[in-house]
């Protein structure tokens, strides 16, 4: 009689994903820190082109994952889809750490990672539900640890590749440190598929019905062929800014349309949900253009106007490489995410959580205040640059306000839309974000610094000017969504008491 293997416990089964994620986020992060001021500083693009190129390139990456959930539920399996993701991005990490610097071959690497991630992310998280299924206890503390990961992982690459960068280039070569940091980022993928490999048995049972039968060849030629044809195109959008344009607003527009073609057609039961999922949506699509923002305008900030040295009381602490202050952001969402929790179940207990829209209204007055700590550091700037500690605590008002907004988006669409069109309008809701990223780019230009112009004191007022016009826009987006609250409760209100069937519980996980 055949012996049978013991079940496989819910843990172990979650901390194989978990590894893997935290690894993935470690290159994702590694590489983003770097990619405008890699663009700017070594292949000498001007900042406005780095800017719009790495938003084409988000965009992308955020329209892709929609692609990548189809193929994993219909083709190859979720499991095998993740695996595959995991060794695309891999792949295309290595492409950067090539030395060269020919823009095409960089496009062509971003293109590798952009299908790496569209096949990646979405099955990785959907791999935790199916864990998970069932057990709503269980769900959201698993969620939670999740999305720690993302930021664990991303806080690390995220200090750790600018330093790996300076002291390799200071030693040897800057092409060789620019191309070795970028390499490191692979290395974290290898790291993770080491780790898959050894336990792949926890995931054995977890996965959709195509893992559970033999891969069909067609299906693998029609996957490897949309895999070729996402690389070329998104090679061909990045070379050519005037075509990535047209297609992040031809979406733009499509999306809207779809959402009026939805909300016109759907049972009268249904409609006061999808008004609601609108309306916040669009709201969650303003957040990403102030969310761009870290890689692009205030990343390059730092290079030019931000003090490095951290001192207290006239003492140095430390000091920073400029590229290290991204890292704030996902500190301080580790730092908050775990407090907002205990303040949500603490509300909830005695019946007083607010609701979602009160979130976002809060959100946005965190995200202003942000931008106006920038400015306000400005008024005390020594020689053009402001303390670091501004920056601190400028991430740290953006941050809360991004765990009060993106982090409730998804949670916001498995709340108010039928569950029939969960999945379609959960890929529709993260093409809106990578529209609004592009966008958040072209916003970021109106502080591109003319390649003439060297000197911290004529950069510092160009910066701030930006900064304090996204605090005011900051404040009107809070207005707007304290004006709307009395809309959207009446809203809630109405979709509560039609009664339509919720989706399954998601979460966002990468913020």
């Amino acid at each position: 009689m055949a012996t049978q293997n013991p079940p496989v416990s819910q843990t172990k089964s979650f901390s194989t994903v978990f590894l893997i994620e935290m690894w993935e986020r470690f290159g994702f992060y590694g590489m983003q820190v770097l990619m405008v001021t890699y663009m700017v500083k070594k292949l000498g693009f001007p900042e406005a082109d780095s800017n719009l190129i790495w938003g084409a390139a988000s965009a992308l990456i955020y329209a892709t994952p929609a692609i990548g959930g189809w193929i994993g539920d219909k083709f190859i399996g979720t499991r095998r889809t993740m695996l595959t993701g995991a060794v695309v991005l891999m792949i295309g990490y290595m492409l950067l750490w090539v030395p060269t610097n020919n823009s095409l071959f960089l496009y062509a690497a971003l293109g590798v990672i952009i299908l790496g991630n569209g096949l990646f992310k979405p099955n990785a998280g959907n791999l935790v539900r199916k864990i998970y299924e069932g057990d709503e206890v269980k769900i959201d503390s698993a969620f939670t640890i999740y999305y720690m990961a993302v930021n664990v992982g991303s806080t690390i690459s995220m200090l750790l590749t600018p330093w790996i960068r300076d002291y390799v280039g200071a030693h040897y070569s800057d092409a060789l440190g620019w191309h070795t940091a970028f390499g490191v980022c692979s290395i974290g993928l290898i790291l993770g598929l080491i780790n898959y490999f050894f336990m792949r048995r926890t995931l054995a049972h977890i996965g959709s019905a195509p893992d559970e039968r033999p891969l069909v060849a067609k299906n693998v030629l029609a996957v490897i062929a949309g895999g070729i044809a996402i690389i070329a195109a998104s090679t061909f959008i990045l070379q050519h800014q005037e075509v990535a344009k047209i297609c992040v607003y031809v979406a733009g527009v499509i999306i809207l349309g779809i959402f009026v073609h939805l909300i016109r057609s759907v049972e009268p039961g249904e409609r006061a949900g999808l008004i609601a999922a609108l309306l916040l949506t669009v709201q969650t699509i303003f957040f990403f253009i102030f969310y761009q923002q870290m890689s692009t305008s205030l990343n390059l900030f730092a290079q030019r106007n931000v003090d490095l040295d951290f001192t207290l009381f006239g003492m140095q602490i430390f000091r920073w490489i400029p590229e290290q202050f991204q890292s704030l952001n996902a500190i301080w969402i580790v730092i908050l995410s775990p407090i907002l929790v205990w303040i949500y179940n603490s509300l909830g207990k005695h019946g007083k959580d607010f609701p979602v829209a009160a979130k976002f209204a809060l959100g946005f007055a965190a995200v202003a205040a942000g931008f106006f700590m920038y400015g306000l550091g400005a008024l005390t700037a020594v020689g053009g640059q402001i303390s670091s500690w501004y920056m601190v605590w400028g991430y740290g008002f953006y941050s809360l306000g991004e765990v009060l907004v993106s982090g409730l988006g998804l949670a916001m669409i498995a709340r108010y839309v039928p569950a029939r069109m969960g999945g379609f309008m959960m890929g529709a809701y993260y093409v809106a974000s990578g529209v609004s990223q592009y966008t958040g780019s072209v916003v970021a230009n109106f502080a591109a610094i003319p390649s003439g112009i060297n000197n911290p004191l004529e950069s510092l007022p160009i910066y701030t000017n930006l900064f304090n016009k996204l605090g005011f826009v900051g404040v009107g987006c809070t207005v707007i969504a304290v004006g709307m609250l009395p809309l959207m409760r009446k809203l809630s209100l109405n979709h509560a008491l039609a009664g339509v069937p919720p989706v399954p519980p998601v979460h966002n996980e990468d913020l």
